[in-house]
């Protein structure tokens, strides 16, 4: 039988038939855009995230966007992403008027460089050209941001701290999550992450009063708040009220109904991630270049188990041959993308970027990957020669 790279299916046999029953509801009462299971699992993620407020929304990319925008990112602003991790992190601020600052990584934890964000803020300071505005961080393979050090750092210089948790939407600090110190986070829905629905969805959770008001009315094509309605003594639908240019980006109904069951066992889940990677680390030792690096206090949601090897690209082809999936993420840093080559504010060093994307390699994972499965894919990469 053939080895999933992710495996859907054991969770699918678990709770298939209440993901179903969930499903068939939303079917049945046919309030199918903003029912009332969205609102459900809103509250839901609240009580898991300790958030004051959730949004969900069409997907993880406009998660992020509707956060800039919320803030008032626009023209003349630099907002801080790593250049190693996935397109949607920067691909939404020129979306916004502003530019993404491309800053390198951690070689341990391949998030980003608390000290080289800091000099690329000063960097970008200097040349004047565009005003720093805000910092994205994100849980690269699953595990949280340096957000303790890098609070530190959006407070010297005056920005907001957002988290981009797409991989790493439950990971900790010392049992925090990220809110505890940004201003929001954002997370994906995308079937593949460890909180995953059936299709796409993202959500947007935080603390913030005002902003959440903001970010209701971008999602719903710049529809008006309490406050715009109250303003304009406007007495029709607050949704032909158009005070901001919005997008269209709601979490289907039957999204939702599937998140909320899924939600139920994520916690558990997590949990039986740990003992997964735990045992792909103790198995693969001495095999590889690295296994993933993990900070004291620190809990990663394990969306992808990367490696490093010195002939990456020989040992892909040979897994390929034995019947083993694994993914490349990423093979180019966002600085070295050709649609962002204008992009190169700062100027500061980006190698280490350059070096993982040269020898990283994930391998199947999921929180029910038995033994036997796992022993196959370590042999086979114990049996590399290249």
């Amino acid at each position: 039988m053939a080895i999933p790279f992710i495996d859907l299916g054991q969770q699918r046999q678990r709770i298939g038939s209440a993901i179903e029953s969930a499903v068939l509801k939303v079917i049945n009462h046919g309030a199918y855009i903003m029912g009332p299971e969205v609102k459900t699992f809103e509250a839901d993620m609240n009580v898991f995230a300790g958030s004051k407020h959730c949004l969900s929304c069409a997907n993880g990319t406009d998660a992020i966007e509707l956060i800039l925008l919320g803030l008032g990112i626009g023209k003349g602003d630099a907002v801080f992403v790593p250049t190693f991790t996935f397109v949607a992190t920067a691909e939404v601020v020129p979306m916004t008027g502003a530019e993404p600052v491309f800053v390198d990584i951690d070689a341990r934890t391949y998030n980003i460089d608390v000290a080289k964000l800091d000099a690329t803020i000063e960097a970008v300071k200097t040349e004047g050209r565009l005003k720093p505005a805000a910092i994205i961080a994100v849980d690269l393979f699953g595990q949280p941001a340096d957000y303790p050090a890098l609070s530190k750092i959006a407070q010297k210089h005056g920005l907001p701290l957002i988290s981009d948790a797409a991989q790493g939407f439950g990971g900790t600090i010392d049992g925090r999550q990220s809110l505890e110190w940004c201003v929001a986070t954002a997370t994906s829905f995308y079937p593949a992450k460890p909180l995953g629905c059936y299709g796409d969805g993202g959500a947007v959770v935080t603390n913030d009063d005002a902003l959440m008001d903001r970010m209701i009315s971008y999602r719903v094509h710049g529809g008006a708040t309490a406050a715009d309605v109250a303003e304009h003594k406007f007495e029709h639908e607050a949704k032909y009220l158009n005070v901001r240019i919005g997008m269209n980006s709601r979490l289907d109904t039957i999204q939702a109904a599937v998140l909320v069951e899924k939600l139920r066992i994520f916690g558990e889940e997590i949990d039986m991630r740990q003992a997964v990677a735990a045992r792909y680390a103790e198995k693969l030792a001495g095999k590889v270049v690295s296994v993933p690096f993990v900070k004291d206090g620190y809990v990663s949601t394990w969306a992808q188990y990367t490696i490093e090897h010195e002939n990456r690209d020989g040992l892909q082809a040979h897994l390929r041959n034995a019947g083993i999936p694994t993914a490349v993420y990423y093979p180019i840093p966002l600085h070295r993308q050709p649609g962002y080559a204008a992009f190169n504010a700062g100027g500061c060093d980006l190698s280490v970027s350059e070096q993982k994307a040269a020898s990283v390699i994930s391998l199947p994972f999921s929180p029910y990957l038995d033994e036997a499965t796992q022993d196959h894919i370590v042999a086979a990469i114990a049996a590399f020669n290249g």
